[in-house]
């Protein structure tokens, strides 16, 4: 337990979990984004389990994401998964009432959850693995601690939401606009965004706006079909 008297672990759990918290502001309005039309009861349930899981992936995620960042079109692939889970999350209307009903929604909130955190997390958890320094003590510790922030974070935001609709639209764009960074910053691009960094915002701001235009277009199709599938 020589580790409880090491400064430097202590040193290191802090920039982790500081990390964490700076990292995991869109993170946070995924998870509430995609929980927010559930049942109360399936909401907790839905962010402890999102959450959760999410955390255990971005602990997989750290040992290989170095290597992943290297292979083209990998963020493109990633980034288009962000514009099409914000557009679902935009247009996405409560479903009907039922156990069974609510139960697949339980599970399709938590896999949109995974899907949007291993996404966003591919460039935050190098920050992590560089403050962990290889141990992997200080890696679990760290990003479990973070599984509450991340928690806390959620369900604010889904009662923020509840009673501010508008923090939904806003949320839904910044995933659009982390859709666009990513597909972006891929390996594949690097040359072109190196001659004309512009692309950069150029590119997360289409994202913003494609994911706001198509969310709202398939809102009012479902407004005029209840029955059209999103």
């Amino acid at each position: 337990m020589e580790w409880l008297q090491n400064v430097d672990f202590w040193i290191g759990l802090l920039k982790i979990v500081w990390i964490n918290i700076i990292l995991s502001g869109d993170n946070a309005v995924v998870i509430a984004l995609a929980a927010r039309s559930l049942p109360p009861q399936q909401q907790t349930k839905a962010v402890f389990w999102g959450s959760g899981a999410a955390v255990v992936l971005r602990i997989g995620l750290t040992v290989v994401a170095a290597k992943l960042l290297e292979m083209s079109f990998l963020q493109i692939v990633g980034g288009l998964l962000l514009l099409w889970i914000g557009t679902q999350l935009l247009s996405d209307e409560e479903e009907g009432e039922g156990h069974s009903k609510e139960h697949g929604s339980l599970m399709a909130a938590v896999r949109t959850i995974l899907i949007a955190d291993l996404v966003m997390s591919l460039d935050n958890v190098i920050a992590v693995a560089a403050a962990a320094k290889g141990s992997m003590t200080l890696l679990i510790l760290g990003l479990a601690i973070s599984i509450p922030l991340v928690i806390f974070g959620s369900t604010l935001m889904i009662k923020l939401m509840e009673r501010f609709p508008i923090i939904v639209t806003f949320g839904a764009a910044l995933i659009g606009w982390v859709g666009g960074e990513t597909i972006v910053s891929d390996v594949a691009l690097k040359g072109v965004l190196g001659a004309n960094p512009w692309l950069h915002y150029a590119a997360a701001a289409s994202g913003a706006a494609l994911v706001l235009g198509l969310g709202h277009l398939l809102q009012k199709r479902n407004a005029k079909d209840p029955q059209a599938v999103a």
